[in-house]
């Protein structure tokens, strides 16, 4: 199913403002998370796309997509692509939030429950 969305007209610029601001909002989560010591999750960042490496090996990756304006995650559970709708990042196929899919993603390959927060 195709969740019919009308994103936002971006320029390049806003695109990468918006997209650098949520891959860092997701590091300085998990850094939080590290000194907390909620969960081990280890981040690597080069240019647009955030690994993060989980304690049982799995992995998230969020990568931006410039030419298309997308956002994407690839999770376990299968590859997501975000378009910006309304201030907010929203899966093409079901309509889902990013933070939203990304925190049940990271939940379930961690194994405890965590949580991303929207930006604000």
């Amino acid at each position: 199913m195709t969740v019919e969305l009308v994103p936002t007209p971006l320029t390049d610029a806003q695109f990468h403002a918006l997209t650098g601001a949520v891959l860092s909002s997701i590091e300085s989560t998990v850094d939080r998370w590290l000194q907390d010591d909620v969960v081990d999750i280890d981040t690597h960042r080069t240019g647009g796309l955030l690994e993060l490496s989980l304690p049982n090996g799995s992995k998230l990756i969020v990568n931006t997509q410039p030419p298309l304006h997308e956002l994407w995650l690839a999770a376990r559970s299968g590859g997501y692509h975000f378009k910006h709708v309304n201030g907010q990042w929203m899966d093409s196929r079901e309509g889902q939030e990013f933070f939203a899919l990304l925190s049940a993603c990271a939940s379930e390959q961690a194994g405890v429950a965590l949580r991303f927060a929207p930006l604000a």
